[in-house]
């Protein structure tokens, strides 16, 4: 796989900008040159660009290109705790340039998070920080929250501020087999506290208690629930019409529905559900950590495949894995391709497909169209990339038995 780092200028040749603001230069095919200068900044953007001596040229061949795609709830504190994995497995060789940690680490670890990870990464990578002190240093072995003795407010505020620049908003796991008989105490803490950092905080949300009616009262406007289409028996939105008004209700006041697909939080049948009604996520992510990647996760591209075959509009599944997320954590996209700009791009295809994928619940479905990621160029970082799938996947069978 190429990647490279240098100090030569590049020029991306012949592709489709999708998911950019921004009127472009008019074109025969609707495809664009790209040049970019070795500091990583967009030099000029035209419907043809002429190569000169010391470009690099990457040609595009007509794929589709569009702002770097960002997913909002990872796990990458790799070695810190027991389900994290390393950030290049799931970025940039991916088509993710940015990557958010959702909460694996508290305020006694967030060091080694920042120092041992993303200090080294080539990606962009930021990070909520869990209310829990440990984090998940032995995720769903050793809670991180089982009373108030897990959490120490002063240490919690002393490591936002000392790492504004990376910390975007506080976590909770609010799962009845996180916090026990807590309740909804832990939200109401967090909540409380992202008011005083002007932070907002994601909430993990499935099996009760608390319920998740209860954590969207809670909640304000640029907060974020994750595992919004989980099939958990009451936590489903499927299951219970006066939930699903809820949920509506509160996505019209600013509550962000994030996807954090995972190994046990997102339903086809759920997610089918909601779009058929119009309930659209707001972010795509993919909740990727060791044990749910080789499951039914596998990677962004094929998450944002699984949303566009329910039936989420084309446009929508870009929004939602790269300008919407990069907006919701306070750190957008440039809202235009121009020149001046950052280079933060994914190029893929969309590629018809006959890969039979699952849910967390196990329940396969066919997909008909995969995202396949081509390269990615952040800065002056170029990176070819592909779609991860496991040797076991499998292609349409002929059985008539997978929707």
């Amino acid at each position: 796989m190429q990647t490279s780092q240098t100090t030569e200028t590049l020029l991306i040749k012949t592709v489709k900008p999708i998911g950019f603001n921004a009127d472009l230069p008019p074109t025969a095919n609707g495809c664009v040159d790209i040049l970019i200068g070795s500091d990583g900044l967009v030099l000029e953007v035209a419907a043809e660009i002429r190569p000169t001596a010391g470009v690099k040229v990457i040609e595009g061949n007509r794929c589709w290109l569009s702002p770097g795609w960002t997913d909002l709830h990872t796990h990458i504190w790799y070695g810190g705790t027991d389900i994290s994995i390393k950030p290049e497995i799931c970025g940039l060789s991916r088509g993710v340039t940015t990557l958010v940690d959702a909460g694996s680490a508290g305020e006694a670890n967030f060091h080694g998070l920042r120092e041992l990870i993303i200090d080294h990464a080539r990606e962009d990578i930021f990070a909520f920080l869990n209310l829990g002190s440990i984090g998940l240093v032995a995720c769903n072995r050793v809670s991180e929250l089982t009373g108030l003795a897990s959490v120490d407010i002063d240490r919690i505020a002393a490591t936002v501020e000392a790492n504004r620049d990376l910390i975007v908003g506080l976590k909770v796991r609010a799962s009845g087999t996180i916090t026990a008989g807590w309740d909804i105490a832990p939200v109401k803490l967090a909540k409380k506290l992202g008011r005083i950092f002007k932070l907002p905080i994601m909430v993990h949300v499935g099996e009760p208690l608390p319920l998740y009616d209860d954590v969207l009262r809670t909640l304000g406007e640029g907060d974020i629930i994750t595992h919004c289409f989980n099939g958990k028996i009451g936590g489903s939105i499927l299951e219970d019409e006066e939930l699903y008004q809820l949920v509506e209700e509160s996505q019209r006041r600013g509550i962000v529905l994030d996807v954090g697909h995972g190994g046990a939080s997102f339903s086809f049948d759920v997610a089918r559900a909601a779009l058929s009604n119009k309930l659209l996520p707001d972010t795509i992510s993919t909740d990727i950590h060791k044990r749910s990647m080789p499951g039914s996760v596998w990677d962004m591209s094929t998450t944002m495949s699984k949303l566009l075959s329910l039936g989420m509009p084309l446009e929508d599944v870009i929004a939602a894995s790269s300008t919407t997320p990069r907006r919701v954590i306070n750190r957008p996209h440039a809202e235009k391709l121009q020149s001046g700009i950052r280079a933060n791009f994914t190029a893929f295809e969309l590629n018809d497909s006959d890969l039979i994928v699952k849910d967390s619940k196990g329940i396969p479905s066919a997909l008909k169209q995969v995202f396949d990621p081509r390269f990615t160029v952040l800065g002056a970082h170029f990176q070819e990339a592909s779609r991860y799938q496991p040797a076991q996947a499998t292609q349409r069978c002929t059985c008539g038995a997978h929707p």
